[in-house]
């Protein structure tokens, strides 16, 4: 999920640890194309932003000519490859912070709108997705909401596929909670959290 990083990535860097992840997913090893292996594990928030992160934030919010309201930590995305290098076995891998910065962005009069195209286009997503990552998650038979990241309310992109990822149930209703606190400047969202918010 490189992609996500046009959103806000980076790697999830060593410091205080909190407790597990609120939910995990681990997908299935898919075959990369020089023969080797990649398993794609989900590790979900909601977390405080680290000091990283918040800085990253107020930045960002500048250069739009904005400013920050808060910052949440939604999930890590971690990636691993096995494979062989030189002719020998070998194995690499990495993590993206996937993370919203809650600027002072209006809310858009075309909501409505945008959600239809994201539930005209929801099926189609799934299926691109599922082809390079596995099945996309599912409990009970049920398949998990997918979340937009940059909120379709503030004019995020519907459909764009480093704006959406699957996102547990119980951990997308506590998104729907926090992205509010987060735009209002009243919740905690403006507190700085650990580096590591979460034990594998």
């Amino acid at each position: 999920m490189l992609g996500l990083c046009a959103v806000g990535c980076g790697s999830a860097t060593v410091g205080a640890v909190s407790a597990p992840a609120s939910a995990k997913w681990v997908g299935p090893p898919i075959r990369s194309p020089d023969g080797g292996e990649v398993r794609t594990v989900i590790y979900y928030g909601p977390w405080l932003c680290s000091a990283a992160w918040m800085t990253r934030c107020e930045r960002q919010c500048a250069t739009e000519g904005h400013a920050l309201m808060g910052c949440i930590w939604l999930a890590d995305i971690k990636s691993d490859w096995q494979g062989r290098f030189a002719f020998l076995p070998a194995a690499a891998g990495g993590r993206l912070a996937i993370t919203h910065c809650c600027c002072d962005y209006p809310t858009v009069s075309d909501g409505p709108d945008r959600r239809r195209t994201w539930e005209n286009a929801r099926e189609g997503f799934r299926n691109k997705w599922s082809a390079e990552f596995g099945t996309w998650p599912q409990t009970g038979g049920r398949n998990w909401p997918g979340h937009h990241i940059f909120d379709l309310l503030h004019g995020g992109h519907p459909t764009a596929r480093d704006n959406v990822f699957p996102v547990e149930p119980g951990v997308h209703e506590a998104l729907n909670v926090a992205y509010p606190a987060c735009y209002s400047r009243e919740g905690k969202w403006r507190s700085i959290g650990p580096d590591r918010p979460y034990v594998d």
